[in-house]
């Protein structure tokens, strides 16, 4: 048995219920194709090929692609040695979905990929770090720059947890299944650069007051911050996490109007 790497962040889920659960999660037929990333030793990838009509393996480490290769005997499956964050998802067809058991170190920065690249899949189920999940999903009080990422062009639901201990080797924290689907269409229209420069500038210090956090991270004086925010009908001692989507519309409209974006 190939032994994890762990600077790439390899814990492989051993437990077969859970494994059965994430497939079943995608509801598969035979005419779909699926996108699995970081398929390791090919656990999970054996029951895709049961289901799936196709089934693309991203993997980075190069001994396990090569492995998964020679091992799966499946016609449907392709493996593919390389970096899921520099792979051309629009070379996949115009409906694919994605299951995975996604390496911890790069899940935030594949979510905002997968949602914000224009090619979404139609369905992802994902076994991620359960917090990671809980951010995903989290509500006005809660919310993140991760909350907002993927909510704005997603609608993310937190399926269950895994304990750690079903993992080999063992992490150090407990995993979750996140099941997410594109929206349709944004919350509001928004110009998305503008409109996550603001985000990130209001996320950009979580402990302080939305008015400073702004003025800091936008390059404004604290009353260009603080009339924004009145305009957006938002209490200046207000704090990003506490703010709804519809009061980044507000925030976002008012911010366009005063020529701060």
């Amino acid at each position: 048995m190939t032994a994890p790497k762990n600077p790439l962040s390899q814990h492989w889920l051993r437990d077969e219920v859970t494994l059965r659960r994430i497939v079943e999660a995608a509801e598969l037929t035979s005419a779909d194709t699926v996108l699995e990333i970081g398929p390791g030793t090919g656990a999970l990838t054996a029951y895709l090929s049961d289901r799936a009509g196709q089934v693309i393996a991203v993997e980075a480490d190069g001994r396990l692609a090569g492995q998964l290769s020679q091992q799966v005997g499946a016609d449907n499956v392709e493996v593919i040695h390389g970096d899921i964050l520099e792979f051309d998802f629009t070379s996949l067809p115009e409906s694919y979905k994605v299951v995975a058991n996604i390496p911890y170190h790069i899940t935030s920065r594949l979510l905002r990929l997968l949602y914000q690249g224009g090619h979404a899949p139609t369905v992802a189920v994902l076994l991620v770090q359960k917090e990671l999940a809980q951010r995903g999903v989290a509500e006005p009080g809660n919310m993140s720059l991760l909350s907002f990422s993927v909510q704005y062009f997603a609608y993310p639901r937190l399926l269950d947890t895994v304990s750690r201990e079903l993992f080999d080797p063992v992490p150090d924290v407990d995993s979750a299944i996140l099941y997410v689907t594109p929206r349709q269409e944004p919350p509001f229209p928004a110009d998305t650069h503008r409109l996550f420069r603001l985000v990130k500038a209001g996320f950009s210090q979580r402990r302080k007051k939305l008015a400073n956090a702004l003025s800091g991270g936008m390059g404004i004086h604290k009353s260009q911050a603080i009339a924004m925010l009145e305009a957006a009908d938002i209490a200046p001692d207000a704090r990003a996490q506490e703010l709804s989507l519809a009061k980044w519309q507000a925030l976002y409209t008012a911010a366009n109007k005063q020529g701060k974006l």
